[in-house]
């Protein structure tokens, strides 16, 4: 049996303050659906909703919306790359926690060319940005130095 739950949110919360996320919950995973407005940073409404909802193992499970700025890190890259135009956003995927979120987001231009890479500050939505998210109480995601590579790759907590 699923229970839906809405949240009112305090207007310390710019990001969320004009939206209504709606909570539904299954045994261990919780679904949180939002809508984001035009202006608004993409990577700054998942943190924030990954604090508010204190996630600490969740992922992407859906998005569609448009962009007029996008800030990305491709592959390999130190740094981001930056434009601004009218995108569609075509991919969003990742995991996330508040002991840190991998998130990759792909874009396409009006003539279909599309780029992809990591999710950076700077991604404004031009008219909105319909997002899923999940999580899940049965474990614990954290990023630490595990030899395999030279960055915190993601460790898997199980709760039992």
């Amino acid at each position: 049996m699923h229970t839906v739950l809405t949240y009112v949110l305090i207007a310390a919360i710019p990001l969320l303050a004009c939206n209504t996320p709606r909570h539904m919950t299954s045994q261990s995973t919780h679904t949180i659906a939002i809508r984001l407005t035009p202006g608004q940073d993409v990577l700054q409404a998942l943190h924030n909703v990954v604090k508010l909802h204190n996630i600490t193992a969740g992922w992407l499970s859906t998005c569609v919306g448009s962009l007029t700025a996008y800030n990305i890190r491709f592959a390999n890259q130190p740094t981001g790359a930056a434009g601004t135009g009218h995108y569609e956003i075509v991919s969003l995927v990742g995991t996330l926690s508040i002991n840190g979120s991998h998130i990759h987001i792909s874009i396409s231009d009006s003539t279909g060319h599309t780029i992809g890479g990591h999710l950076l500050a700077g991604c404004k939505v031009y008219t909105t940005a319909e997002i899923v998210l999940q999580y899940t109480t049965k474990y614990t995601f954290e990023r630490k130095e595990d030899g395999t590579t030279p960055y915190k790759e993601l460790q898997v907590i199980e709760h039992k």
